[in-house]
């Protein structure tokens, strides 16, 4: 490809509405979830804002959030090792290396700054979106959701542990038998 062609292709690649958004709005709709889209309230714009839930789910393409991309402490472009499903270009390496760092770094700040606001952060990957893994990947988003709304909405204090002497307990248990 000729540098023009590259950034045309790379120009044209959206940032909201992709397919493996879809495919997780869609799955989680299925499944009785619903969702407010890109809150522009929350730091780093979620792509899904589940308020009953306080979770933000963010769909990240594997390329451009540098997905299992091993960056080594130097900056030797040497030392960079692709993952089987993120690919860093060989042609003007050093501008991409520096553009997924940020975007690793960003990431990273955004949800922590959530997580300290209360919001529970899930982040689902591209790869993890293929057909042979979608319906594992989404009944796991399912489950975490539940799982997450359990743990907040849970009874925290113990139940009362009666006594052997306990008179009052004695006198309604001869009240039912009579």
């Amino acid at each position: 490809m000729t540098p023009e062609q590259r950034h045309k292709n790379m120009a044209a690649i959206r940032s909201k509405d992709t397919k493996p958004e879809l495919i997780v709005r869609r799955g989680l709709w299925r499944r009785g979830f619903r969702y407010r889209l890109n809150s522009p309230r929350l730091p780093g714009h979620p792509d899904l804002v589940l308020r009953k839930y306080r979770t933000c789910i963010f769909v990240n393409g594997c390329f451009w959030h540098g997905h299992h991309v091993d960056f080594q402490s130097g900056d030797l472009l040497f030392t960079i090792s692709d993952s089987a499903c993120c690919k860093i270009p060989h042609t003007n390496r050093a501008f991409w290396v520096a553009k997924i760092r940020r975007n690793q770094e960003r990431d990273r700040e955004e949800q922590q700054r959530l997580a300290a606001m209360g919001w529970h952060c899930i982040t689902v990957w591209e790869c993890e979106l293929k057909p042979l893994q979608r319906e594992q990947t989404l009944a796991s988003l399912a489950f975490t959701l539940n799982k997450i709304w359990l743990d907040d909405h849970a009874v925290r204090r113990p139940y009362p542990v009666l006594g052997e002497d306990d008179e009052a307990l004695d006198q309604a248990a001869e009240e039912v038998k009579s």
